[in-house]
């Protein structure tokens, strides 16, 4: 077995060398935060092997972009199906936030199974 590490002095210890790739400085939204949160409490041995290779952040990532663009794409068609049109919005605008809210909460439960608890 080949050891390529370095060591630095310090005392009578010896430390290793360790440096971490380059990680890109986006920060994570709502959705990559709440995957991180999901898989540190139900899923520690996947968090811990992410975290150990360099691939959480970028997982982290690609689930945050991911749950974004769907939500981008269900929202207008959960709208449609509830009812929210610009009509209602100009007629009853109170009406209309509610309807949009509870599409939200639709788009965000399914996200929340199908991509986050996952």
């Amino acid at each position: 077995m080949e050891n390529n590490l370095t060591y630095t002095r310090n005392g009578d210890y010896l430390i290793p060398d360790l440096k971490l790739s380059e990680q890109p400085e986006k920060p994570l939204g709502k959705y990559g935060r709440m995957r991180k949160a999901y898989l540190k409490e139900h899923r520690p041995i996947l968090y811990n092997q992410l975290l150990m290779s360099e691939k959480l952040y970028p997982h982290l990532l690609e689930i945050d972009e991911t749950a974004n663009s769907r939500l981008e794409q269900m929202m207008p068609r959960l709208a449609e199906a509830a009812g929210a049109t610009e009509v209602l919005k100009a007629r009853d605008p109170m009406a209309w936030v509610g309807l949009m809210n509870t599409c939200k909460a639709q788009a965000e439960e399914i996200l929340l199974a199908e991509l986050i608890n996952s």
